[in-house]
């Protein structure tokens, strides 16, 4: 009878062992690619493949507008803040990590005046170890009073 049950253990044991390293190899794979190092210092990678997720979830422009529907009319600083801020609510609501965000589309109505408060941008990058294909747009206007959206695409 004991030598059955140590069967049965050893058995267990590499079966969970056995699917715990499938479970490993069949998670989500990131890979960038980056032909250069010049666009390290500006806070993204020129392409990056994903292999094996899990979802994707593809987020609207998110800009300065608070819960009660209603535009900022504050700074850029101000409204690069809050835009953040509601990315992060709609990445976290839907389940999802702002460090698996793999495409960022930034649109502003003063590039200018954005880069006057970019590090808020980059530190946002680094907190959370984002690598992400970019594209800055200038655009003639935004919806209302806003200067900024931020538009990305998220993979689990």
């Amino acid at each position: 009878m004991k030598n059955q049950v140590k069967i049965l253990v050893i058995i267990l044991l590499t079966t969970t062992s056995l699917l715990s390293q499938n479970k490993k190899e069949n998670r989500m794979k990131k890979r960038v690619i980056n032909p250069w190092e010049w666009q390290n210092e500006r806070s993204y990678v020129q392409a990056i493949e994903i292999t094996k997720p899990e979802g994707t979830l593809y987020i609207s422009g998110q800009t300065a507008i608070n819960a009660d529907g209603k535009s900022s009319t504050g700074n850029m600083k101000t409204q690069l803040i809050e835009s953040i801020k509601n990315l992060e609510k709609v990445i976290t609501e839907a389940g999802y990590d702002c460090e698996n965000i793999v495409r960022l589309n930034i649109y502003t109505t003063s590039s200018e005046e954005l880069f006057t408060c970019f590090d808020i941008f980059q530190n946002w990058i680094t907190q959370h170890n984002i690598k992400q294909a970019s594209t800055l747009l200038e655009v003639k206007s935004l919806f209302e009073t806003l200067k900024v959206e931020l538009e990305v695409t998220v993979v689990k």
